[in-house]
């Protein structure tokens, strides 16, 4: 395995691709300001740190991963796609459409691949409730809901809605095989002005499927559902419980009796999904985009679909009214 991964921004998340792509033997420099952050990684992982300008301009180094701020994510990758890496840039891909626009039509002049990293498209659990829907065996889509909430880590450059949801939409855009025709998004700005905390979007499908979004950084508890409902039986997944209890399926009947309404669930059943790591599937992923020219999963314009979704959602918070897509 040749060492020609670059990874930029080794911070709260950018820690994590530093140690996956050492792990897969791939990792060639990092690239942080920060020295103390610095000094600890090239130590641990046997790496140096470059500039930034040095990395895209060595040619050993194929591709580069960035963990920087949102707002510096479509600047610093067409950067390095001008210099013919291929790149792999964190949620969200970048602040607005046009921006991610010609973050595509910046890969495709240069001949290099655009990845994003849509993390829960790699999940073990994630693929199994794909297979399932499309086995047919919870029946017909009706709805789809997402809660992302947590105490803590606030965002000053990006709101609940562009730093939480960017997964959740991309699940869900998956599963419905769909763009949504309207959103409808309510939201409460707390503890900064014009920058929301806490969310709710709401997704209208041409089919009839409905779905909604609830993020929040200002909530007592941590909590990462998706449920999926389908005509026969629902699907949770639940990323805060232990491994052998995240995908859970509920069976139920629709009861009636003359004017009478009833659910009948059956006993929850605990799926069993081999367990791997995420962010381990995608890096790897994105060590074949490198070296087999094989297209992302989560490419450019997955990332551009994601992202009409966030700039309806935003659009709709600030009109306080229904957006059509």
């Amino acid at each position: 395995m040749k060492k020609n991964i670059a990874v930029i921004g080794c911070g709260q998340w950018g820690k994590n691709l530093v140690r996956n792509f050492s792990e897969l033997g791939v990792l060639s420099s990092i690239c942080d300001p920060n020295t103390k952050i610095v000094n600890k990684y090239t130590n641990q992982f046997k790496v140096k740190n470059f500039l930034f300008s040095e990395i895209i301009n060595d040619p050993n180094v194929k591709g580069v991963a960035l963990a920087v701020p949102a707002e510096l994510h479509a600047s610093m990758a067409i950067e390095a796609m001008n210099k013919g890496k291929h790149v792999l840039v964190e949620k969200p891909l970048a602040m607005n459409i046009s921006e991610a626009e010609l973050m595509i039509s910046t890969a495709k002049k240069n001949g290099v691949k655009l990845m994003v990293g849509h993390l829960l498209k790699y999940h073990p659990i994630f693929n199994t409730i794909q297979r399932i829907i499309e086995a047919g065996d919870i029946g017909e889509l009706n709805n789809i809901y997402s809660n992302r909430l947590s105490f803590g880590r606030v965002r000053t450059n990006e709101d609940v809605i562009w730093s939480f949801a960017p997964h959740d939409i991309s699940m869900i855009l998956s599963l419905a095989k769909q763009d949504p025709e309207f959103i409808t998004t309510k939201s409460s700005s707390i503890l900064q002005k014009n920058l929301a905390d806490i969310a709710t979007i709401h997704l209208e499908f041409k089919s009839g499927l409905k779905s909604y979004i609830s993020v929040s950084w200002l909530n007592p508890y941590k909590e990462v559902k998706l449920v999926i409902s389908g005509k026969s039986a629902m699907l949770v997944f639940d990323d805060t419980k232990p491994w052998n209890e995240k995908l859970a399926l509920y069976p139920y009947e629709l009861l009636r009796s003359k004017d009478l309404l009833n659910l009948k669930k059956s006993d929850t059943q605990y799926l069993k999904v081999s367990e791997e790591e995420p962010l381990k599937n995608e890096c790897q992923h994105f060590i074949d985009v490198v070296e087999k020219d094989i297209k992302p999963l989560t490419d450019g314009a997955e990332g551009l679909r994601v992202i009409k979704v966030l700039s309806a959602a935003s659009q709709s918070q600030i009109k306080n009214e229904k957006v059509k897509i």
